[in-house]
């Protein structure tokens, strides 16, 4: 806003306070406009306050919304170091013995030692695939097979990388396969030889059906370095062979191409570490599930009391909060209550309202648990509780699907909440411009009023001017008729 510099030096008048009153009073409606203004912008914070408090309710209600949070199971062995355990379906629930005599394990396959990696060795087209060898006799010293066979595994097509001048020394091979999508790593390794420099291959994949077979295309020496058919010659020395896990659940044969074991006990994923024979637990993860209950009434313990703060009175200062008596709010909450106080459909004997699970309402409005009785509801209905938050796939039963589903009626666009939201950010807008254009207004009505009395002083200093001199004139005038 344009300042207003002092007038009236010429006149002797006050015009400079003039002004300022002038002023004080043509801004006086600005400071109404933004006191209103100032009232939406703390409505608009408070509803965003409810909207985070709904949506912090809306992330607890979704856990217990999900039917997985029911299904988990927890998995605690008897001897530790053997497997770890875990599943989503609580028909596991039970103990098992289980022996794990055999790890999954990845082919390892050496070459034989060059001088230096450096050296050019030969070229050709190398193309590997994988299989089962079966069969024959395998010699420990050497790490070949004899009298064997080898039954290729169709669903892993062969694969062929060609190697020239620009590869063809051992580090040009290990960085060429490296690169490749073979199924293969591989590395070079020192012995401490004569000629130490070793090629390792690795099968990237675990199982018996993972042994390499690796034909060559070329020249002998690239066929003598890599060249290893089980069923036929054999260039490389095996140091480890491809097997599958073997382990025995409760008096069953399990085998596995990988150490992570599916399905041997139903909806449990075992992870093998090590062999050995163990016990195995497998419990309901109410800790979990108890967590999410508990966290759930904190969410809406939380919303409770942003409401009420948010639309306090004080008797005191007669003055209200921000949301004081709005509609809105007051019934958005109705509605939330009403999700949690409505019986869920089940059957007879199933679970039907929060209190048989021991959450209650309390007298201020807010949930309370009662943590033995939660226990004790979980540890003998399980079924129940989960269908108390959630019903399953596709199902809008229950608590946790219901509150999430209201949350987002009420926060997307067209909800109670979202619109309005929206009107007092409008009206927020709308204040705004008013301001904008009142101020413009009242600039150009104080630099009139300043026009004005610039003018008066101008005119005021002249006539005193002319009073001063026509006043010398009479006194000089007085003084010479005296005179004579």
């Amino acid at each position: 806003m344009a300042t207003i510099s002092s007038v009236g030096v010429g006149s002797n008048l006050d015009l400079s306070s003039l002004l300022t009153q002038l002023q004080t009073a043509e801004n006086a409606p600005l400071a109404a406009l933004q006191t209103k203004a100032k009232s939406f912008t703390s409505k608009l914070s408070a509803y965003g306050q409810i909207q985070s408090a709904l949506e912090s309710l809306q992330n607890a209600a979704k856990k217990l919304g999900d039917p997985a949070l029911f299904q988990a199971v927890t998995g605690t062995p008897t001897v530790s170091g053997i497997l770890s355990a875990s599943s989503t379906d609580a028909s596991a629930a039970g103990n098992y013995s289980i022996t794990v005599s055999q790890l999954a394990q990845a082919q390892s396959v050496i070459a034989k030692g060059q001088l230096t990696s450096s050296t050019a060795i030969g070229s050709g087209k190398v193309t590997i695939d994988f299989g089962t060898v079966s069969g024959g006799t395998l010699d420990p010293a050497t790490g070949t097979y004899s009298g064997a066979s080898f039954a290729s595994d169709l669903t892993r097509p062969a694969k062929s990388l060609t190697i020239d001048s620009t590869n063809n020394t051992l580090t040009g091979i290990r960085d060429a396969i490296n690169a490749s999508d073979m199924g293969v790593s591989a590395s070079i390794v020192n012995d401490g030889s004569g000629t130490p420099y070793r090629l390792v291959l690795l099968s990237k994949e675990t199982g018996e059906a993972s042994s390499m077979r690796i034909k060559v295309d070329g020249d002998a020496a690239l066929q003598n370095l890599l060249g290893n058919d089980p069923a036929g010659t054999q260039n490389l020395q095996q140091t480890l062979a491809a097997q599958n896990a073997k382990l025995n659940v409760n008096g069953i044969a399990v085998t596995s191409a990988t150490n992570t074991v599916k399905e041997a006990i139903q909806g449990t994923t075992l992870t093998l570490v090590q062999t050995g024979t163990t016990g195995l637990s497998m419990k309901a993860n109410t800790t979990a599930m108890t967590t999410a209950i508990n966290d759930f009434v904190k969410a809406y313990n939380s919303l409770q009391g942003t409401a009420k703060t948010l639309t306090t009175y004080d008797a005191d200062t007669k003055s209200g909060s921000a949301l004081t008596g709005d509609s809105t709010l007051r019934n958005l909450m109705n509605r939330v209550r009403g999700v949690l106080s409505s019986p869920q459909a089940s059957g007879s004997n199933e679970v039907k309202v929060l209190n048989e699970i021991g959450v209650a309402f309390q007298k201020d409005g807010t949930l309370v648990v009662d943590s033995t009785k939660l226990g004790k509801a979980l540890d003998t209905n399980l079924a129940g509780v989960s269908k108390l938050f959630a019903s399953g796939t596709g199902s809008t039963s229950g608590y946790g699907k219901q509150l999430d589903a209201l949350v987002t009626s009420l926060t997307s666009t067209g909800g109670s909440l979202r619109v309005a939201s929206d009107g007092v950010t409008a009206t927020i807008k709308d204040l705004d411009t008013q301001y904008d254009a009142m101020e413009t207004r009242i600039e150009a009505t104080m630099a009139r009023y300043k026009a004005q009395f610039t003018r008066l002083d101008v005119m005021m200093s002249s006539m005193n001017s002319t009073l001063s001199y026509l006043s010398q004139q009479f006194e000089a005038m007085n003084a010479s008729a005296s005179s004579k």
